[in-house]
């Protein structure tokens, strides 16, 4: 019979001895030696049922299709604009994919989206030479005009997401806070209340910073109680 000689959200190095036996499946990070399954880098331990899986700590952002990412506008051209999105190629958005509305030939770009403007964009290609196309037609596609854009670990993107996105819906009702969280690592965030803004900010940070803790959900509602003063916000707004 197999043995997990780990647990779950455990922190391991690369020799690590994550199972034993015939029983569990090595899956992104780890690898089978024999009986044994053995850590590849450092990373935290996700089990699910038999699989186990390795996230890394400091993974760098791979664009893939159907990325939701946040993006600066870089350069424009007269077919549409270069997007810096963290990756080191920049993203096109195509004259054609630039808005809900018909772009005309000829048009000027800058009001549309003028250099430096932050975006909200659907990865649509990315080709074997790694060139990304992307697409503001969509629900939530557009220039950022207001609040913040801060930058985590596109590794701890599906922490600071949550489960069905419990964890950034409850720091969004308890600062009133609008959040935009994209795959790439970069992070959208308005409050008309500056202070809750910032605790916005501090929570997010807080939680990747401590991604591979046990219990974390239960940590940033207690530490948003204390920053806001709101008990049992999330239980009320529902």
């Amino acid at each position: 019979m197999g043995e997990l000689k780990v647990k779950d959200k455990d922190i391991v190095v690369p020799g690590d001895e994550l199972a034993d036996g015939m029983d569990f499946l090595p899956a992104g990070g780890a690898f089978r030696e024999g009986d044994k399954i053995i850590a590849s880098q450092v990373g935290v331990i996700s089990v699910n049922g038999r699989l186990i899986k390795l996230v890394p700590l400091n993974a760098k952002y791979t664009p893939k299709k159907g990325d939701m990412v946040i993006g600066k506008v870089a350069a424009i051209t007269n077919n549409g604009w270069f997007v810096d999105i963290g990756y080191s190629n920049e993203a096109f958005i195509p004259l054609r994919d630039g808005s809900m509305e018909y772009i005309p030939k000829g048009a000027d770009l800058v009001q549309y989206y003028d250099y430096n403007d932050y975006v909200v964009a659907d990865i649509t290609r990315v080709s074997k030479d790694k060139e990304i196309d992307l697409s503001m037609k969509g629900p939530g596609l557009r220039k950022l005009s207001e609040g913040r854009i801060i930058k985590v670990n596109s590794a701890k993107v599906p922490r600071i997401i949550g489960k069905q996105g419990s964890m950034i819906s409850m720091i969004k009702q308890m600062t009133d806070c609008r959040v935009i969280v994209g795959q790439n690592g970069y992070v959208w965030i308005y409050g008309v209340d500056p202070v809750k803004e910032l605790v916005a900010v501090d929570a997010i940070k807080r939680i990747e910073e401590r991604a591979h803790i046990h219990g974390l959900t239960d940590e940033i509602k207690t530490y948003l109680e204390n920053k806001v003063g709101v008990k049992n916000a999330v239980q009320q707004t529902i």
